[in-house]
């Protein structure tokens, strides 16, 4: 397993000097020049000239990539344009408290899409299956802002029970977490109910049951682990999407983390911010896929790591 993790490791190296190198191309040929983003539109041009020789800006691109690089590696990702600050430690600062809002938001969507999806398979047909299948397909289709805008109408401003915006504690991240977890579970739902059943209509199913296996362990013990691969890897792709959707979340919530900074430093012009932002998020989804399929071993024992 060692070996293997060694070897994917060494496979993402490349993935992320390319998404590096997307990253810093794009910003790099972005409107906009940061030095007079600091120094405001009427400062004079020696000033301006001055400022982006001390940040580098002047330098050629090659030379700002390679040396934009050669930071990264070593955690640094410069200074902010708009706070005066270093990049990691304005992530430090942010990424908790996105990191709590995608658990909470990934407990809620894995608690209501996999028991949901389960109990509509083994009813299909039912008023349940029905009713499991139009909210899936709703949750899909709405807008998270839009939901998120709805449950602030409905929570906060009309019932008082939950705050609307901003962070001071576990209470302000309901409405998000809710908003985010209603959207993504529609997928988990949806695979869960077609993966389980696929297994279901299986011989070795028919078999337990023939053999007077009870209910409940034929669809814990046989039907769930059997399906259980598909549903992983679409609990897995959700991360990217909830990380996604945290942007969009934040901004309605007005909740500080890494997706509010992010809206704030491209609109800004921020580019060091952004960067780092777009090297971050990829590591966490490239992270996540690793850990997926470490998951499989333990899940399906049939499947070997090479």
């Amino acid at each position: 397993m060692l070996k293997y993790i060694s070897k994917r490791i060494i496979y993402l190296i490349p993935v992320l000097i390319g998404i590096v190198f997307l990253v810093f191309t794009i910003m790099y040929f972005s409107p906009g020049d940061p030095a007079k983003l600091i120094l405001g539109d009427r400062a004079p041009e020696e000033q301006v000239a001055a400022l982006r020789h001390e940040l580098g800006l002047d330098l050629p691109y090659y030379q700002q990539l390679f040396n934009y690089i050669k930071n990264a590696i070593h955690g640094d990702f410069g200074n902010s344009y708009q706070l005066r600050m270093p990049v990691w430690d304005i992530i430090k600062l942010r990424f908790p408290l996105t990191l709590q809002l995608t658990t909470f938001t990934m407990l809620i969507a894995v608690l209501i899409g996999v028991p949901v999806g389960i109990l509509s398979a083994v009813k299909q047909y039912s008023v349940i299956d029905a009713f499991s299948v139009i909210f899936a397909l709703l949750m899909a289709s709405i807008p998270a802002f839009w939901l998120g805008m709805l449950l602030m109408l409905l929570f906060s401003l009309n019932l008082g029970w939950l705050p609307s915006s901003g962070y001071e504690g576990v209470k302000w991240l309901i409405l998000p977490s809710i908003t985010l977890g209603f959207i993504n579970c529609a997928t988990i739902m949806r695979m869960t109910r077609s993966s389980m059943l696929e297994v279901l209509g299986t011989d070795y199913i028919r078999t337990a049951r023939a053999k007077g296996v009870q209910e409940r362990g034929v669809i814990v013990a046989h039907a769930l682990r059997n399906a259980a691969l598909p549903v992983i890897t679409a609990i897995s792709l959700q991360i990217g999407p909830m990380l996604g959707g945290a942007v969009v979340t934040e901004t309605v919530f007005a909740y500080p983390g890494m997706g509010r900074l992010a809206v704030q430093a491209i609109n800004n012009r921020d580019f060091t911010v952004v960067q780092a932002f777009v090297v971050v998020m990829a590591v966490i989804i490239v992270s996540i896929n690793l850990i997926t399929d470490l998951i499989y071993t333990v899940v399906d024992p049939r499947i070997k790591l090479k």
